[in-house]
């Protein structure tokens, strides 16, 4: 029966979930605060749209399909509370429209569109009905037609995309790890790990959380699932996938297999995500042989410690998805040192002194850039020379300026890029011109 669907916001999710509900024969009215959008033309035109801000018009809706990044206690979600109306995320909707054989969901602080993407790889390698969606690639909503009974669905979730999708449930879990990031919007650790923990509470005994081992918070939420929950570690486990000595190797009750793919992607970091998406692939059913064959061929992901060019000796590194500190920390980790190091950018709330030691041990100098230059002077007080940077092009000088073969020139912002950029991928396409181009 034809519904009235309301869309608050009309970022990449809404405007993919407004044409969905469109398709499916419903009168869809979108809503969005921003007075202009560009992804306003990919909106089909039979959809109503406000501009400027959400009045009551969408309090008309049967359902209400909100965006992830909104707060849920904005005042007209609040009306529509009041009002008992339907709230749904893109990916609540998005799932009751979509056919598929397994789900397998990503989450974590760090990481995630890394493994992501090489699990769907190594799916993909398998099962040619195979999706990526979720945070990397397009939203499910974009997809959800076209998929059929037998569609592997490899997805990215944040916790913003969790918390809004209580009822989620995959057949495979992957818990990467959790630190401090978006509380700002979540306000506190505890309401963002409830956020995370809602790729896992519904799962039964026939679904698999894989989790990773070595972080204490993950380790002590897995104790809430109702699932098979399958630890990996970068150490020996009794029972378990873990990494020993260049090779992986999967002990699970009386079975014992090893692999040793060649691996091509810089630092433990890394070795976390390959042994998650190890582990999440052979609960999928995927051959080991299979298994280590992708993983030796892949390349990693743009933006995540990428290499981009070695001039006059010294290396390039864009690490532009590090938006956070503790995905600078696991850069820096990835390096001995002479690292001459590029951040800044967008406070996201959290101190930057946790950072310090390494700081004081591999970097040379420090390259500030954005609104949070400042505040990370101030945490970081004592820990290197600090040079403040007017651009990106300026800071990529200076630090080329200030090395010398066989440095490193590390881009590495740990803060988000809304302050100069439309978000991290412009940011790094920026950096990597400037260094392709000579600066």
């Amino acid at each position: 029966m034809k519904k009235n669907i309301g869309i608050l916001g009309l970022g990449k999710s809404g405007i993919s979930v407004a044409n969905l509900a469109l398709k499916l024969g419903n009168n869809v009215f979108a809503s969005e605060t921003a007075t202009k959008t560009k992804e306003i033309k990919k909106l089909s035109k039979k959809i109503l749209v406000e501009l400027g801000g959400h009045s009551d018009k969408i309090l008309n809706s049967d359902i209400i399909i909100k965006s992830p990044g909104l707060s849920p206690d904005i005042p007209i979600l609040k009306k529509a509370k009041n009002k008992k109306i339907k709230i749904l995320s893109e990916l609540s909707f998005a799932l009751l429209n979509s056919k598929y054989k397994k789900i397998i969901a990503v989450t974590g602080t760090n990481g995630k569109t890394t493994t992501t993407d090489l699990i769907s790889k190594i799916i993909k390698s398998k099962h040619k009905d195979s999706i990526v969606v979720g945070n990397i690639g397009l939203p499910l909503s974009a997809k959800a037609l076209t998929t059929t009974k037998n569609t592997y669905i490899t997805m990215e979730l944040s916790s913003y995309q969790l918390e809004d999708s209580p009822n989620f449930k995959a057949n495979i879990s992957v818990l990467l790890n959790i630190s401090p990031d978006h509380l700002s919007h979540h306000k506190t650790m505890k309401a963002y790990i409830r956020g995370k923990e809602n790729v896992f509470v519904n799962q039964n005994k026939n679904d698999f959380l894989i989790v990773n081992y070595d972080d204490k918070i993950c380790r002590k939420l897995s104790k809430k699932a109702k699932s098979n929950v399958i630890f990996f570690s970068k150490k020996p486990l009794k029972n378990g996938i873990f990494y020993d000595d260049g090779k992986i190797v999967i002990q699970i009750g009386k079975k014992y297999f090893q692999i040793k793919p060649k691996i091509n992607i810089v630092g433990m970091h890394n070795i976390e995500n390959i042994l998650a998406s190890v582990s999440a692939a052979y609960f999928a059913g995927i051959h080991l042989k299979s298994i280590e064959k992708v993983i030796s061929k892949y390349k990693g992901v743009p933006h995540r410690i990428e290499f981009v060019k070695n001039i006059n000796g010294v290396s390039y590194y864009n690490d532009s998805k590090a938006t956070n500190v503790d995905s600078t920390r696991v850069a820096l980790e990835s390096f001995d040192k002479n690292i001459n190091l590029i951040m800044g950018g967008q406070d996201k709330g959290f101190p930057y002194t946790s950072l310090k030691q390494l700081i004081k041990k591999k970097v040379k100098a420090v390259f500030l850039i954005g609104e949070a230059s400042n505040e990370i002077k101030k945490d970081l007080r004592g820990a290197s020379t600090f040079f403040d940077s007017k651009s990106l092009e300026q800071a990529l000088k200076q630090a080329s300026m200030n090395s010398k073969t066989g440095d490193i020139v590390l881009f590495s912002p740990a803060c988000a890029s809304f302050d100069s950029f439309k978000n991290f991928e412009e940011r790094g396409n920026i950096f990597k011109c400037l260094v392709n181009k000579g600066f």
